[in-house]
């Protein structure tokens, strides 16, 4: 249906096995996020944000539970097509930024075209094109270690947004940056969020970044215990 959220969580858990113990991880979420949103999600460490991200990026498997991606239920998909709908549905963003080190700026853009049907000079095109939308345009031939770490960022922003995805995961975007440069991170992804549509999931445990989405989800022991819709605060330099 035309009207399904972009995610459908029910009944979500992860379960790891440590010997004869189990840990929950993720113990019984339901979640939905509509097309366009911007979300924060929100825990202390081991509340079970980060297993939930991973779940939603097709980057694990639950151990229970129903899990639909853009109208596609994901958990019985085998890992080729979890890949698949990875690399055409999903953008990911790390704190680590988790640029290739000997690759410039360009070519680290580039690299989740290589597994798509894409042509090289299309792959070439795309990737300018997001680098322009992430104001690093001219530091396309600088390798990471040219960048500072907001450019590094940047970088990443923009290879997550050069397949077109319909879905960003954040995991802590901003976690190695400074104030300034965490506004101006924040104000990118509003932007974003606000021009493509594209719908933007961010983890993180700054309640002042948390400011800046339309909706705060709080986690504690593998359930969600808040949901919260909020009026978000204009990032610097984005429109109200």
């Amino acid at each position: 249906m035309s009207d399904e959220p972009l995610i459908r969580v029910r009944d979500l858990a992860r379960v790891y096995r440590s010997g004869e113990s189990e840990v929950a991880a993720l113990n019984g979420v339901d979640l939905d996020v509509a097309r366009g949103e911007f979300v924060a999600i929100m825990g202390s460490s081991g509340s079970g944000k980060s297993t939930l991200l991973h779940l939603l990026g097709c980057l694990d498997t639950p151990t229970r539970g129903s899990y639909r991606l853009a109208g596609r239920e994901v958990a019985g998909l085998s890992s080729d097509e979890r890949a698949d709908l990875r690399n055409r549905e999903i953008g990911f963003v790390f704190q680590s930024f988790s640029l290739l080190a000997r690759t410039s700026a360009l070519e680290n853009v580039e690299l989740p075209l290589v597994y798509s049907d894409v042509g090289a000079a299309e792959q070439h095109a795309r990737a300018r094109e997001a680098l322009r939308e992430v104001g690093l345009a001219e530091r396309a031939a600088h390798l990471p270690n040219q960048l500072s770490g907001g450019q590094q960022q940047r970088v990443a922003i923009a290879r997550a947004i050069v397949t077109r995805p319909a879905l960003i995961l954040a995991d802590e975007p901003t976690g190695n940056l400074d104030t300034q440069t965490t506004d101006e991170i924040i104000a990118l992804f509003q932007r974003l969020n606000r021009t493509r549509g594209v719908t933007v999931l961010l983890v993180t445990h700054e309640p002042d970044v948390a400011a800046y989405t339309g909706r705060v989800v709080t986690m504690r022991d593998g359930r969600i215990v808040s949901d919260v819709v909020q009026t978000p605060a204009s990032a610097p330099g984005v429109a109200a």
